[in-house]
């Protein structure tokens, strides 16, 4: 699922600079949907971005996003990451292929809150410190 490459420090700075966009949208969204759908897409891009910054390139294919989760679980050693990207990951796959899933404001909102605090921790993990939120 994964190849050794090595990333430029630009390109893992625009991987995380990614997620932070679509956190934002997240946060500045007031529609449930809207704010699940982009919480999950920067997970995925948070870890794309830690997995750029340890020499790992994911390939597409069936799969990869649990990869992903797993790779990001272990190089942040947080079991939640998987877990509850998991769980994300299985509601956006019903709603894609199972013909909707309703997601409540209450649950919207946790999942927001979870991710900003996934955000600060691969932000310190990445680079450091803590710079873009």
């Amino acid at each position: 699922m994964f190849e050794k490459f090595i990333f430029s420090q630009r390109q893992i700075n625009n991987y995380f600079k990614s997620a932070g966009k679509g956190l934002k949208i997240a946060s500045d969204s007031a529609v449930p949907e809207v704010v699940f759908m982009f919480v999950y897409d920067s997970l995925i891009k948070i870890a794309i971005a830690v997995c750029a910054k340890n020499g790992l390139r994911v390939k597409s294919r069936a799969g990869h996003h649990i990869e992903l989760l797993e790779k990001l679980a272990e190089f942040m050693d947080d079991k939640s990451i998987e877990k509850i990207g998991n769980q994300m990951r299985r509601k956006r796959n019903l709603d894609l292929y199972g013909g909707g899933v309703i997601i409540s404001g209450k649950e919207a909102a946790e999942y927001k809150n979870w991710l900003k605090t996934v955000f600060s921790k691969a932000e310190t993990y990445l680079f450091g410190v803590r710079k873009l939120l």
